[in-house]
């Protein structure tokens, strides 16, 4: 696909994950629409490209379908990725607003059938796979797409929210020929991340030397902490590559411990403090880690930001663009947020 000049519409485009994809479809070339309801992006992560005027930015709440037909207007191609999301207490704490995704993700489809987009690509989740599969620590599990099927279970209301969004996608496809792809993201991380999410509630913590530092759970989660520049090329590639609404995993294969991510946090800015663990704190699954094989197969992709790397850079954009007084507030008052 040749994105110079191509009309491009990205909806939750304010957004960490959004803005960073907007950045890149701005360098290939394409006109970009940025739709989003700013309940959790922010204008700012845009600021460089409304300044330029090399965006057009709109604000309104896609759920409605006026809106929605109005946002696919001359648009060729959609990138999904508005939601109500957050980090692990938002989703656990926040059931029905993770719900009300259905509607969204139901008013996007309709519009883009009817506006005869091109192709729309959909941002969905590590969140679909059943949890019974990520529990024990103890083995190296790679979660592959063919993972999610019958008996389905998901991570709670997210998980289930974004599987019938996947669901839906394959129907528009079956019955009207509306070409898709899925990404399902695994623990996206990187600048301009908020510290809902719990690598940045750790380098928040970090920042602000909080002693001892908490750290949510047993520290013997594993992740596969996927750094944002390596999600945008292989959402780019997605859009480029698959039509039929197969679904594709986009996570490193490395997999860190939550203990040994926060430690090398600590190493890094040198502070000195020791860890106090929060069983009781949500969590997640203990062992999630995908398997990217088929992105591999079908996308050519192949992340290429390790950990260590994509860590440092966090921390030193994080260092750089916060103030104490504020995160303290955040850590104190904000983590089931958005």
């Amino acid at each position: 696909m040749e994105w110079s000049d191509k009309s491009v519409l990205v909806t939750g485009g304010a957004s960490f994950i959004g803005s960073h994809l907007v950045d890149k479809l701005v360098d290939l070339g394409a006109r970009v629409r940025v739709v989003d309801n700013l309940s959790s992006g922010k204008v700012e992560n845009l600021k460089n490209h409304l300044d330029k005027e090399t965006i057009e930015f709109v604000q309104t709440d896609l759920r409605e379908l006026k809106a929605a037909r109005l946002a696919m207007k001359n648009v060729q191609v959609v990138f999904h990725l508005a939601a109500s999301h957050g980090g692990r207490g938002y989703i656990t704490r926040h059931p029905a607003d993770c719900a009300a995704n259905l509607a969204l993700d139901g008013v996007v489809f309709v519009a883009a059938c009817e506006a005869n987009i091109e192709k729309v690509i959909y941002a969905s989740s590590g969140c679909v796979y059943p949890p019974h599969l990520q529990e024990d620590t103890s083995q190296t599990v790679f979660l592959r797409e063919d993972m999610v099927g019958p008996p389905y279970q998901t991570d709670g209301m997210y998980g289930w929210v974004k599987l019938m969004g996947e669901f839906a996608l394959r129907a528009y496809y079956e019955q009207y020929g509306l070409r898709s792809a899925i990404c399902r993201y695994f623990t996206v991380y990187g600048p301009r991340a908020t510290e809902s999410h719990a690598l940045i509630a750790m380098i928040a913590r970090a920042f602000v030397q909080q002693n001892p530092v908490a750290v949510w759970g047993t520290g013997q989660q594993v992740r596969n902490w996927t750094y944002v520049s390596d999600i945008v090329s292989g959402t780019i590639l997605a859009a480029e590559k698959i039509e039929d609404a197969t679904a594709v995993n986009l996570g490193t294969m490395e997999g860190v411990r939550v203990r040994d991510a926060i430690e090398q946090i600590l190493r890094y800015v040198g502070h000195n403090a020791p860890l106090v663990f929060l069983p009781e704190m949500p969590t997640g699954p203990y062992n999630r880690v995908a398997d990217a094989g088929l992105a591999l197969k079908l996308l050519g992709w192949v992340p290429q930001v390790d950990f260590t790397t994509g860590l440092t850079n966090t921390i030193d954009w994080y260092f750089a663009n916060r103030n104490p007084n504020d995160v303290q507030f955040m850590i104190d008052n904000t983590l089931f947020e958005r």
